[in-house]
Parts: C-alpha cells; sequence; structure tokens
C-alpha cells in the first residue's frame, strides 16, 4: 500500500497554541466577547486561565469564571478601557479634550 492512500494520524490533542493565545489576550487585556454554548455573550477582559477555565474580568459587572467547554468561540473586540489607535477617531489614549 502506497504511503499516499495510508490514513494520517490525527493532530495532537494539545498543541499549545491555545495556551499562547489566552497569555497574549491577557498579557494585551485584549476586550473579547466570550460567546457561550448556549449563546449567551459575556464581554471583558481574561485576567486568567489554566487548563480548565478562564477568568473574565468585566468592569461594573461581577468578574466570571467560565469553565472551557462552556465556551462556544472567543472573538476579541479591542482594547481594555477605550483606549484608540491613531487614526480611530476621537481622541487617543492620552490626550484631552479641550
Amino acid at each position: 500500500m502506497s504511503s499516499r492512500l495510508r490514513s494520517k494520524t490525527p493532530p495532537p490533542g494539545e498543541t499549545g497554541q491555545e495556551a499562547l493565545y489566552l497569555r497574549s489576550l491577557s498579557e494585551r487585556q485584549i476586550n473579547v466577547a466570550i460567546k457561550l454554548q448556549d449563546g449567551e455573550v459575556v464581554r471583558g477582559w481574561i485576567e486568567y486561565f489554566d487548563d480548565s477555565m478562564v477568568r473574565l474580568t468585566r468592569e461594573g459587572k461581577p468578574n466570571l469564571f467560565i469553565y472551557k467547554n462552556q465556551i462556544q468561540t472567543i472573538t476579541e473586540t479591542g482594547r481594555k478601557r477605550g483606549l484608540r489607535l491613531p487614526g480611530e477617531g476621537g481622541h487617543a489614549a492620552g490626550e484631552v479634550a479641550h
């Protein structure tokens, strides 16, 4: 049987990419929208995570510990605390309106 006809081995269960991505979101304090398995969407930034859960920190609302198996998607929605990049309109971080 030729090597082309043999089935490919499945990908490894854990590549480490999930942890790298969550660490990046956490360190940069990027706002995210987390869509849960039941369709509910919660917003905040990921302050902490481990193998089974993430801690979503929210301004003005209780922080949430969410089990990863309850997460359908995580979508980046912007920088923490309304910081804007130059050219996005409004005032850039550190600028004061007169």
